[in-house]
């Protein structure tokens, strides 16, 4: 297996097979060369739930939107140490580039609340 080392990407394993995968359909495409993230304890599992219901970036996506759900109805039994408050802040700053990308492709955005 090659590594391939991108601009701030960190070392990206990538599978050449181009008599397995050029004359085999994986899902509804061929592919002539495969990137891969990890390896899973159940790959399967994990093809499936990719191609049935939705990418790593989709998934990211709702538990980010539903984070911002959380943080909007959020209110600590105890006061947030500053770590605390500097960790949400974080999130929500990353969670706003985000969504500034997904606007700036025409894609919709949860509106903001009281957490911002």
């Amino acid at each position: 297996m090659a590594i391939f080392r991108l601009p701030l990407s960190g070392d990206v394993p990538v599978t050449v097979a181009p008599w397995t995968n050029l004359f085999g359909a994986v899902g509804n495409h061929f592919s002539f060369l495969n990137v891969e993230v990890g390896h899973s304890s159940a790959p399967e599992v994990e093809r499936q739930v990719l191609d049935n219901v939705g990418s790593y970036g989709k998934q990211l996506g709702r538990m980010g939107d539903a984070l911002r759900v959380l943080l909007d109805h959020f209110e600590p039994k105890k006061p947030l140490t500053r770590d605390e408050k500097k960790a949400i802040r974080a999130l929500c700053a990353m969670l706003d580039e985000i969504d500034d990308i997904k606007r700036a492709h025409g894609r919709q955005t949860p509106e903001k609340g009281p957490a911002e």
